[in-house]
């Protein structure tokens, strides 16, 4: 058996990073753990293995950083005329299953992926979609995870290729992009150029209960089919999403 790593790290971004992305970590080492313990329970250094006591470190992480999964609360307050569902409320067997990697790396940043493309996709990998199967696209932008304009790059699966997975049992979809759409900014121009709903978060919006993996990598170290995705969130309660750690397992 062989594991591959589909997360980004988890890491202190630096200070240009915008505050609603920034993670921040901050380190205490084991010799300020020292200190802490004679703080707390009166037993000094001299009693300690090395003079060390613990490292411990505090995290300051958005749900939406690094490698997560949205819930349909994200989306929408509402889906189907129901309240959505929060990252905690969702079924865990959705989150463990077999994966196929559909190929869209030929893609321009921008370019949008259809329903006809995505099936055409999964017959490119020789995979016949089944119920509750997880879909990875690839588009290699993971490369640029972490640069400045990464948020700028890939291009997004439409509310149509979405809406297409959800009919036939898919309920975990996941892109190694910053996000499922096109990228925002040019959702953005053409939202408003045209005065329309439906443009701009499209597939996020298209109202529907699924949940989606952003900001994978790694991507190109699975075989397109014959592999199993764990992609277990966080259990954030009330959460619109959690960051996960998502691996692929191949036989």
């Amino acid at each position: 058996m062989r594991i591959v790593d589909l997360s980004a790290p988890i890491r202190d971004d630096p200070p240009e990073v915008p505050e609603f992305q920034r993670t921040r970590v901050e380190f205490s080492d084991n010799a300020a753990g020292a200190a802490q313990v004679e703080q707390l329970f009166g037993v000094p250094p001299r009693l300690l293995r090395d003079g060390e006591g613990w490292a411990v470190e505090r995290l300051t992480v958005g749900t939406h950083n690094a490698t997560h999964l949205d819930a349909p609360l994200h989306y929408n307050s509402t889906i189907q005329g129901s309240r959505a569902q929060a990252i905690d409320e969702l079924p865990l067997d959705w989150f463990f299953g077999p994966g196929v990697v559909v190929d869209f790396t030929a893609k321009e940043d921008g370019d949008a992926v259809t329903a006809a493309q995505m099936e055409q996709a999964l017959a490119a990998a020789g995979h016949t979609l089944g119920e509750r199967d997880i879909v990875l696209v690839r588009t290699g932008r993971d490369e640029f995870y972490g640069q400045p304009y990464y948020i700028a790059r890939g291009p997004g699966v439409t509310a149509e290729a979405t809406r297409w997975l959800y009919e036939r049992g898919v309920r975990v979809m996941g892109i190694d992009a910053w996000g499922w759409d096109r990228p925002l900014h040019m959702q953005a121009a053409e939202a408003v150029e045209r005065d329309e709903p439906g443009i701009f978060w499209e597939a996020h919006q298209v109202g529907l209960p699924y949940s989606q993996i952003e900001r994978l990598v790694n991507l190109g170290e699975l075989p397109p089919t014959g592999f199993t995705v764990a992609c277990f969130p966080l259990r954030i309660e009330g959460a619109s999403a959690a960051p996960a750690r998502v691996v692929a397992i191949l036989d």
